[in-house]
């Protein structure tokens, strides 16, 4: 299959002022862009050619960096997109929220858990909420990996490259965390996320 570079849900300033449009501007018009171009040219004549993005960067992972990495990101950021919505937070879903209780305690639980695994991602990487084992956990990983690689099924991450929030927040990656989950979210997706997960 051939990447291609997704329209964002949403228009570029629907997100602010949580996240600007010269982020989505920079973040999905260039840096997205590169990773599809990037992709298309390291998959070209390899084994790859033909397989689903899933499969991609599930069988490039430890075994071709340049593949992996660009489809990695691309797997990453075609969920990133759909994971906000403008007016995003709020509510969590029924079924969600049960399950992210029954795995955490709290649905505050979770969101601690969530930046401060964000926080605590040296460099660039990302903050996942996964589904392994029938419960729902947090996890972090470095650059373009996600839960895919280690078995599990990612229902929800957040971009912590400086690229996502540094025209926004600058340094303050907690205060960019915290604004992702409660005013950006898309729970509905990733509720539809994790009903795919449940039932696999």
């Amino acid at each position: 299959m051939t990447f291609t570079l997704p329209d964002l849900p949403y228009a570029h300033d629907a997100l602010q002022p949580f996240m600007s449009k010269e982020t989505l501007e920079f973040h999905h018009d260039k840096h997205h862009l590169a990773y599809v171009n990037n992709g298309n040219n390291a998959i070209k004549g390899t084994e790859f050619e033909g397989k689903s993005l899933e499969e991609i960067v599930k069988a490039s992972h430890g075994k071709n960096a340049a593949v992996f990495n660009n489809a990695g990101q691309h797997y990453n950021h075609l969920h990133f997109w759909k994971w906000m919505k403008p007016n995003g937070g709020g509510k969590i879903p029924g079924a969600l929220e049960k399950a992210i209780v029954d795995s955490f305690g709290s649905v505050e639980k979770m969101k601690e858990d969530f930046v401060a695994a964000g926080v605590g991602q040296f460099g660039s990487g990302w903050a996942w909420l996964e589904v392994k084992g029938g419960k729902i956990a947090v996890s972090k990983s470095p650059n373009g990996e996600s839960p895919l690689v280690n078995g599990a099924s990612p229902i929800l991450g957040c971009d912590v490259w400086e690229h996502s929030y540094y025209i926004d927040y600058r340094n303050r990656r907690p205060d960019y965390l915290k604004a992702f989950l409660e005013s950006l979210v898309n729970w509905e997706y990733v509720a539809e996320m994790y009903d795919s997960a449940a039932k696999a």
